[in-house]
């Protein structure tokens, strides 16, 4: 905590007009709690892809420099003129970093939901979680079971979320089976472990011999290496087998949304009877939801 009991540390990231980053430790103001509030002190965070894009927006950090100020420490980094339009909105905005975290709640408002939280360990999102504290809605907090640590519950939200959010579309749109590329990751891993536990088959793209080990290892029946030369005809086959028509591109970039697609339609031209010059008329969707490329 900073010096003053009524100050935090808190990691802000500004655009400036110069076409800059400033990646600082900031002093703030911790929050005063509303009846319904809880104040959690943040024992851990994750670093997920979305929180990247607010830590270091389009700046070139393979260029970034150290610097102090005012004995805080800053990294600065130059962003290429380009892709400044696309940081427009927050140009001279200091913006606290974190999606989520979870922590331990040492302070609540007066309401008997909030006061029932004071020593739990909690997992919550809502941003700024990149800090020493964090003003949180007694009901936006998930309870972890006993023994659960901070950083065993720092991602309650971001990924989970997003797995629901494809089991859910899955089913709302008619499809049967999933499409997942980077899917090694921790998101990727939650989402075969969903496949699994209510059983609709999930293709896992990854791109590496460890990736797919990772995969096999947690019961993943589909994986296909898109840095194997076997690569589309694997996809196909796993896409013949499975019959999926739907996928969740994390990459963002490149031939792979558009490999997936012209897969999809091989699959399915090889399971229609006869033989139409328009080719099928299966539905086929890839979404495209993150920028790793």
């Amino acid at each position: 905590m900073a010096n003053n009991s009524n100050e935090m540390m808190q990691i802000q990231s500004l655009i400036r007009e110069d076409e800059s980053l400033a990646l600082r430790i900031a002093t703030a103001d911790v929050p005063d709690l509303r009846d319904s509030d809880v104040l959690v002190r943040i024992e851990a965070a994750p670093i997920n892809p979305s929180d990247l894009g607010v830590l270091f927006g389009p700046a070139d950090m393979e260029s970034a420099s150290y610097s102090e100020d005012a004995g805080s420490p800053v990294v600065n980094a130059p962003i290429a003129s380009h892709l400044m339009p696309s940081v427009e909105g927050r140009i001279g905005q200091s913006m606290p970093v974190g999606n989520e975290g979870a922590g331990v709640v040492v302070a609540t408002g007066d309401s008997e939901e909030a006061q029932k939280l004071l020593g739990s360990v909690v997992g919550f999102a809502g941003g700024g979680t990149y800090s020493e504290y964090k003003r949180v809605r007694a009901d936006q907090c998930i309870v972890v079971p006993d023994g659960t640590s901070p950083a065993q519950s720092a991602s309650c939200f971001v990924n989970p979320m997003t797995v629901l959010g494809f089991v859910g579309t899955m089913r709302r749109e008619g499809h049967s089976a999933i499409v997942h590329t980077a899917a090694a990751s921790n998101l990727g891993q939650m989402l075969q472990k969903v496949a699994l536990e209510e059983q609709f088959d999930l293709i896992n793209i990854v791109r590496s011999s460890e990736q797919e080990e990772i995969l096999r290892n947690i019961g993943a029946t589909f994986i296909c290496n898109s840095s194997s030369d076997t690569f589309k005809s694997d996809l196909t086959e796993a896409l013949i087998q499975t019959g999926a028509t739907l996928g969740f591109d994390a990459t963002g970039g490149g031939k792979l949304t558009n490999d997936i697609l012209a897969c999809m339609e091989r699959a399915a031209i090889s399971t229609s009877p006869g033989f139409s010059r328009y080719g099928s008329t299966v539905h086929k969707q890839v979404y495209i939801y993150g920028g790793l490329d």
